[in-house]
């Protein structure tokens, strides 16, 4: 009986909400998320094929930064594959087992690319505070480890959540509130004990996010106690500023998710737009935001990049 209901769930139909009141403006709203999706592809592009095509960025800062581009990517175009579905008039519509792997891939990439920013902190105080060793340290193969690592301790704790979803009953509405699936929407159209998948999402988010962001602070912190032992004002400075890109991407990745965060605990009878805004706005701003922080205060990549388009105008640099 279980597995019959299992599937007969899995082969249900759920159904997007698009922005209430909103409706006969959905193909003008689409036209900037489209404009700042289409930035982050090109961007993100633009960085791997930098990377991967330029001899002086085969060190493990930009490998992790390749790591970086991949998830942000990855995190974004589930979801925005469902906007545009919706605000073009495509459909509303999704089976259950698609919305289950989507939301497999957003939540699993989102929990990567905060993995991918402790690598890339870790990555700053090996170069910063062992230098001589940095080459030795962070071979090649210990990076490829670490890639694999991070994808993986971001999938697995999400599979007992989607794999119960799948013994769930939605008596209820089929409705959900966002243009794509997130499991704590799902969870609250559901017939069913939900007090499992809210506890042990919240202790997924803690030993995760909330053990990356603390790793990234310790790391800094012995950063910062490195960089104050520095004699010269220049050399400190020029310590810091190796670092100013990566904090700059991890307040973007951050700073939108406690944003989102708030918005749904305390501005919960607010406008709809607001709260499908800041979510999709939380899933575009890394990887729009990123390449072009890298690129302008990255010597090397912006080097790269103008070579690319530019070849003969690299020597001013």
């Amino acid at each position: 009986m279980a597995t019959s209901n299992s599937s007969s769930i899995l082969s249900s139909t759920f159904y997007f909400t698009g922005i209430p009141g909103y409706e006969k403006f959905h193909h003008w709203i689409s036209i900037p998320f489209c404009f700042l999706y289409l930035v982050g592809i090109v961007g993100n592009c633009t960085i791997l094929h930098v990377i991967r095509t330029d001899p002086r960025l085969h060190e493990p800062m930009y490998y992790f930064l390749a790591m970086l581009s991949l998830t942000d990517m990855g995190m974004s175009f589930p979801a925005m594959v469902s906007l545009f579905r919706v605000l073009w008039s495509i459909s509303r519509e999704i089976q259950f087992s698609v919305c289950v792997f989507q939301m497999f891939l957003i939540h699993t990439f989102s929990f990567t690319e905060s993995s991918v920013l402790l690598a890339m902190a870790l990555d700053r105080y090996v170069a910063i505070c062992h230098p001589l060793r940095y080459a030795t340290i962070l071979t090649p193969k210990l990076i490829i480890k670490i890639g694999i690592a991070a994808l993986l301790r971001s999938a697995i704790p999400l599979v007992p959540l989607l794999v119960r979803l799948t013994f769930f009953s939605f008596c209820h509405s089929h409705v959900l509130s966002h243009s794509y699936c997130l499991h704590q929407d799902i969870i609250h159209l559901a017939c069913a004990d939900i007090k499992f998948n809210v506890i042990y999402g919240l202790v997924v988010i803690i030993m995760l996010w909330g053990l990356d962001s603390l790793g990234i602070f310790v790391s800094y912190v012995f950063i910062l106690h490195s960089v104050l032992r520095i004699a010269s004002r220049e050399g400190r400075l020029k310590a810091l500023n190796t670092c100013a890109c990566h904090i700059c991407a991890v307040l973007i990745l951050y700073v939108p998710m406690i944003g989102v965060s708030l918005v749904h605990r305390f501005a919960k009878h607010s406008s709809p737009f607001v709260h499908i805004f800041m979510a999709h706005i939380y899933l575009l701003v890394p990887p729009v935001l990123n390449p072009v922080i890298y690129s302008v205060k990255t010597k090397q990549i912006r080097q790269g990049i103008l070579h690319l388009f530019s070849p003969h105008k690299i020597s001013s640099l």
